[in-house]
């Protein structure tokens, strides 16, 4: 290892467009008992990743390195660690989890009251090196580049749990209120599902590419499916989206909200709930759900689309994310 490893640092927040990251050189990490250092190949750019940045999301550890969607390989290994020297290993929002409660105990491991997560409470990916729990890494597929796996270890995971949450099976009807890196993996787990899919977005580019991956129909937030729906996945962080879904769902049908941070939530009539609708967030994932994700992205294939900056250029990926200029996933490569 080198003498120093470059990190990207959140001091303190700022707007996205003030570059808030500092490239710090660091002493390269060790690894405790159950720990892997891994040398980062790509790390995904999330939204949450921006909401840290803009202090949307209120920093736990300061500083901190933000970025949990983690490809790379292992240089180092702690004795309890679970993973040798040269596996290839992705690391996920979850860092540590207590695995004594009765979350954990379920498996529901992503409600544990001492869960830990990665960018947030432990140092993440937008770095040369990274120091994760070797017991919630998870081992990755053969094939394949760091580029285009990196988005599939928050997004699709998330989107994964959000997607088996709406409880939808063969030529049930499905909504995608916003179209961004997550959705466009859900959109094909979806399809491959046998989901019938309509996609809501204000971009039209985004509604062409929704329907190049199979979509039914499309049209605007406030554009209602050609059937109503029997559930739908919001993605965007706006609570006015999740009325609009919610107007859009069937009798008991479901809305699931695929965010961590979401504005206030608008006044509606109670006439769009009746009828046994309902409105259910998604929070975190499990270890479980990187494993089936994972599986699912070999036997679909799944398909990325991303966009790639130097880990220099880090900044520059968070004011892309915030003004709506990344197509698909940022992914950053040291």
């Amino acid at each position: 290892m080198g003498q120093t490893v470059r990190a990207a640092q959140l001091d303190r927040p700022g707007p996205a467009d003030e570059q808030p990251l500092r490239i710090v050189d660091r002493k390269p990490p060790a690894p405790g008992p159950d720990d892997v250092v891994i040398e980062v190949g790509a790390c995904g750019v999330c939204r949450t990743d921006l909401q840290l940045a803009e202090g949307d999301l209120e920093l736990r550890v300061r500083p901190i390195v933000p970025g949990h969607q983690i490809v790379g390989t292992v240089l180092a290994a702690g004795p309890g660690a679970g993973h040798q020297v040269g596996a290839r290993v992705g690391v996920t929002w979850l860092a540590t989890a207590c695995g004594t409660c009765t979350f954990c105990r379920s498996g529901r491991e992503n409600l544990c009251l001492e869960a830990a997560f990665t960018g947030w409470d432990r140092d993440g990916g937008f770095a040369d090196q990274v120091v994760a729990d070797g017991r919630f890494v998870v081992a990755l597929p053969e094939g394949g580049d760091d580029v285009d796996l990196a988005p599939l270890l928050c997004g699709g995971v998330i989107g994964h749990r959000a997607l088996r949450l709406t409880g939808l099976s063969t030529g049930d009807r499905l909504g995608l209120y916003g179209f961004g890196a997550s959705a466009t993996i859900v959109i094909q787990l979806a399809v491959h599902l046998g989901l019938e899919v309509h996609v809501a977005t204000r971009s039209p580019a985004e509604r062409r590419r929704a329907s190049e991956l199979g979509a039914s129909s499309v049209g605007g937030y406030d554009d209602l499916p050609p059937r109503p729906l029997d559930a739908a996945i919001t993605f965007a962080p706006a609570g006015s989206v999740v009325v609009a879904a919610l107007r859009a769902v069937d009798r008991g049908g479901s809305v699931v909200v695929n965010a961590i941070h979401l504005d206030e939530i608008p006044a509606f009539d109670y006439s769009l709930l009746w009828h046994e609708r309902s409105i259910r967030s998604v929070a975190n994932v499990t270890r479980q759900d990187a494993i089936e994700l994972l599986d699912l992205a070999v036997e679909i294939p799944l398909v990325t689309h991303h966009q790639r900056y130097e880990l220099t250029a880090v900044n520059q990926a968070l004011a892309d994310l915030s003004a709506g200029r990344v197509s698909g996933a940022a992914v950053v490569v040291p």
